[in-house]
């Protein structure tokens, strides 16, 4: 079912976290993935470019908005404060309206970056970023009685670091997540019966999977499960008469070595450490870490969660400065940085106007800024091949002023990482693999031209073309183009202009007051935080 003369009014969005085209060309041309390998004849298919860096929290909400970070508010998995201080991006800094806040009946699971859910019209399951499902991650509210009755032990991510030896159990454990993730979606699927007008499904087992196992054996196993997942979403689409998009946020591939970026601002004089003969040092010297305070607390029934909502935050962050911890930035002197490394890439010039303790006035920053890019392109392996990629965070994000000055990430086989170092260069551990910027895009349905190739597609195209495809107006700020390669040239949307409309942007004063320690772990068994 495609290539019809009549448009679709509803689509589906199926999301697999990581994919990257080379393997499914690969294996759908091999006849290994025979749904994937439909996808490509009967409808549109391509690479889809991600965001720079290529992450998680940046790249999914800029799929289902339309728009880059710069608009849509989240330029990582931490806010930076301007007094150094991190809290979790969620999805009350969403700045840009979304899809299931454009359509409805809209029925969203596990989507990154979605918790706390927002009351939309249909159902919504908070995935990526969601502390655990100890807290309310379902909505309407009776939804999640129905996912513990019907899911028993759902989980919203695993322990990884717990896995990092034992990656037979690690199989297992994720193909466990894999089943219970379908189980959801067809429960999502009973609630929506025959009207909605949106399906938004991600699947984040294949990224998980592929950070630590870059086996092609073992991979092409976990694809083959995620082809099935993928025939019965176009048999669903396919009795709803609906569009359907599968698309990643970004690719994969191998990794050799890590990169430690601020080693490099350490070494070339931009950044500088806390000196260890201050009180954070001497407790370190003698066995005094932030594990062995918080253990004594909690022997005692007193939490951090507890001392966190009950004390001031400045002078929570005063005495986190003072334990030796695992958070990178406490290691900084801000007094004489100029300039640091944050979150995933994200760098920012230590400037007066931005920050308590900034060092470089703003007339400064353009010079400091070149002069600390020409210092990552410059660090090199001993074949002198370049480690870092960079990029201007002013092109980037042209509409935010407080966007990162620069966004560094690693280039072919090295991965960058934002932790302090002793060295440039460091092993990956546990780590086979991370993320590239060439994802997948395949669409197929009502709309849909049957073998059609898509070229150029980004991340931000999905949601104006998903929308233009169902007859529905593309937001005026959308930074995404809408793919007409995609679309047959018999049917309406190949032959309609696109309409557009006007967006309120999201404002939002609420605090989320959550302990997000259990995320920060998960997070920091795949790599992506210090």
């Amino acid at each position: 079912m495609s290539g019809s003369t009549t448009p679709s009014e509803r689509a589906f969005v199926l999301g697999l976290d990581g994919v990257p085209w080379r393997l499914i060309e690969r294996w759908s041309d091999e006849g290994e993935l025979p749904n994937f390998a439909r996808m490509r004849e009967e409808g549109a298919s391509g690479t889809l470019d991600s965001t720079r860096p290529p992450t998680t929290p940046l790249a999914w909400p800029s799929i289902a908005t339309g728009v880059w970070p710069d608009k849509h508010g989240i330029y990582g998995f931490q806010n930076l404060s301007s007094e150094y201080s991190h809290e979790m991006y969620t999805s009350q800094d969403l700045a840009q309206p979304a899809l299931w806040d454009q359509l409805g009946p809209a029925h969203v699971g596990n989507v990154p970056m979605t918790y706390p859910a927002r009351e939309i019209d249909g159902t919504m399951v908070t995935g990526m970023m969601t502390p655990s499902t100890d807290r309310e991650f379902a909505h309407p509210p009776d939804l999640q009685d129905e996912i513990d009755s019907r899911i028993p032990n759902y989980e919203i991510s695993l322990d990884y670091p717990e896995y990092a030896d034992r990656l037979d159990d690690f199989e297992v454990a994720v193909d466990d997540m894999l089943a219970k993730r379908r189980e959801l979606m067809r429960t999502q699927m009973d609630r929506a019966g025959d009207d909605w007008q949106l399906f938004f499904f991600v699947y984040t087992a294949p990224d998980r999977f592929q950070h630590l196992i870059w086996d092609m054996d073992r991979l092409l196993a976990h694809y083959k499960k995620l082809d099935e997942v993928l025939g019965e979403v176009m048999d669903y689409t396919d009795d709803h008469d609906a569009d359907l998009y599968v698309v990643s946020d970004h690719g994969f591939g191998p990794i050799e070595d890590l990169v430690y970026v601020n080693r490099i601002l350490e070494q070339e004089g931009y950044l500088f450490r806390r000196e260890d003969d201050g009180t954070r040092g001497a407790l370190a010297s003698l066995g005094i870490s932030r594990d062995a305070i918080t253990g004594a607390l909690n022997r005692v029934g007193i939490t951090e969660e507890t001392l966190v909502q009950s004390l001031p935050r400045r002078l929570v962050d005063s005495v986190a400065e003072q334990i030796p911890g695992d958070h990178a930035l406490y290691d900084v002197d801000y007094d004489r940085t100029v300039a640091f490394v944050h979150d995933t890439g994200n760098c920012y010039i230590n400037d007066t106007e931005r920050f308590d303790s900034g060092v470089v006035s703003p007339s400064e920053v353009p010079q400091v800024k070149a002069d600390i890019r020409a210092a990552f392109e410059s660090a090199t392996d001993d074949d002198g091949e370049a480690l870092l990629e960079v990029h201007d965070g002013d092109e980037l994000f042209p509409t935010d002023e407080d966007s990162p000055d620069l966004v560094v990430g690693g280039r072919g086989v090295y991965e960058s990482r934002s932790g302090m170092a002793d060295e440039v260069l460091g092993d990956t551990g546990t780590y086979d693999a991370s993320h590239r910027s060439e994802g997948i895009v395949l669409c197929r349905g009502p709309s849909i031209a049957p073998g059609a190739e898509l070229r150029g597609a980004r991340v931000v195209d999905v949601a104006p073309t998903l929308l233009h495809g169902i007859g529905e107006p593309v937001p005026e700020n959308s930074d995404g183009r809408v793919l007409f390669d995609a679309f047959d040239e018999a049917g309406t949307p190949a032959k309609t202009k696109v309409e557009r409309t006007t967006l309120t942007r999201i404002e939002s004063d609420e605090e989320v007051d959550e302990d997000f320690d259990d995320v920060e772990d998960r997070l920091k068994g795949l790599g992506y935080m210090e």
